[in-house]
């Protein structure tokens, strides 16, 4: 069985609307784009890095557009992404009728769950990039094995939240160390855990130290 990766890039209070540029979510979003300032060679390389060994890709709808009118036109020498994205199956979820024009595209039939554990048993590394609303139904479901968050070092205030209200209790590991960029952005790299959010006392604790 292969592992099904969230990707995700959000701000200190969690947003993770339209990250790369305004035409992402226009409608009733101020900020698209926010993350492009903060980009730098750090992080850059850890997004490479986290895409290796990539063989499909999971998308939500609106991601698969943007990213149909994009990535296809963009596959010029020394361009990794483009190359890996151009190359390998894409799987659309959405309850329209998209244009699947970029090649490698299919859609996944109504029960979500269903195919994506059969997507899971297909590929080894299937990255969900983007994809607010998908990500949502993926975490409600616990139908992911990483979850990769770039956390950046603003504030909106507005927007659309990785964590927005359909999750359910979970615990998650963490793989490996949190790492930083020189601009305060931190890489955090986690996985799925058995079981789910144990409680404590802490007032117990003190008076027994």
């Amino acid at each position: 069985m292969g592992l099904i990766h969230i990707e995700m890039f959000a701000t200190l209070d969690l947003v993770g609307q339209a990250p790369g540029g305004p035409e992402e979510d226009p409608l009733g979003f101020p900020f698209g784009g926010w993350q492009a300032p903060l980009m730098n060679d750090v992080t850059g390389g850890q997004i490479l890095a986290a895409y290796e060994g990539t063989d499909a890709l999971l998308l939500g709808r609106r991601t698969y557009d943007i990213f149909a009118a994009y990535w296809p036109h963009q596959d010029g020498e020394g361009d990794e992404i483009a190359k890996l994205f151009n190359s390998i199956p894409k799987y659309v979820a959405s309850r329209g009728r998209p244009d699947l024009s970029w090649e490698g595209s299919t859609q996944l039939g109504p029960d979500l769950a269903g195919a994506v554990r059969e997507i899971r048993d297909r590929h080894e590394h299937v990255k969900v990039v983007g994809s607010l609303n998908l990500v949502q139904t993926l975490l409600h479901e616990k139908l992911f094995d990483r979850l990769d968050l770039w956390i950046h070092p603003i504030v909106l205030g507005v927007g659309k939240k990785v964590f927005d209200g359909g999750e359910v209790p979970t615990n998650v590991t963490l793989l490996e160390p949190p790492a930083a960029s020189p601009n305060g952005t931190v890489y955090l790299r986690y996985g799925l855990a058995e079981g789910t959010p144990e409680t404590g006392d802490m007032t117990a604790s003190d008076q027994n130290g």
